[in-house]
């Protein structure tokens, strides 16, 4: 499901189970910045079908819930990272864990941040403006801030 405004500004893919948490994303985004476009996955296995397609462009980020049927999202990761036409793809994994071996599996595997899913429509509006408005390339080889707070 793909989301859109006529100016689309800035391409995002979510790929999580949970259709409310869709939904309330989908608003959040749209709220953060309305020309943004939205491409949703139900789960890993459909993400990896939509990328298989080689999508132009291919998304500025994708938020990747961990805990998802079919494939997961360590597992899409993985395979994410392993092809090289998507290995650069920036990834935000989303969990409701925060532990930390999760957390460093995460990283592990090659995810550029891990953010703990916000439990609020506020809290999701605040994450992605932070993602929206961060200078990737100067905080992406930060350890210290893999974890979004």
């Amino acid at each position: 499901m793909t989301a859109q405004t006529s100016q689309s500004q800035r391409n995002i893919y979510l790929a999580d189970d949970d259709e409310d948490d869709r939904l309330m994303f989908l608003e959040a985004l749209l709220e953060v910045n309305s020309n943004a476009v939205l491409t949703q996955a139900e789960d890993g296995k459909q993400l990896l079908d939509i990328l298989s397609k080689n999508p132009k462009p291919l998304p500025e980020f994708i938020f990747l819930d961990i805990n998802m049927p079919k494939i997961g999202g360590f597992e899409c990761l993985a395979q994410i990272k392993k092809n090289k036409k998507l290995n650069k793809l920036l990834i935000i994994m989303l969990s409701t864990s925060s532990d930390s071996l999760t957390i460093f599996k995460a990283q592990e595997l090659g995810a550029n941040f891990y953010a703990v899913k916000p439990s609020t429509f506020d809290d999701i509006k605040i994450l992605i403006k932070k993602v929206l408005q961060m200078d990737w390339l100067s905080i992406q080889n930060d350890k210290k801030k893999f974890r979004l707070a």
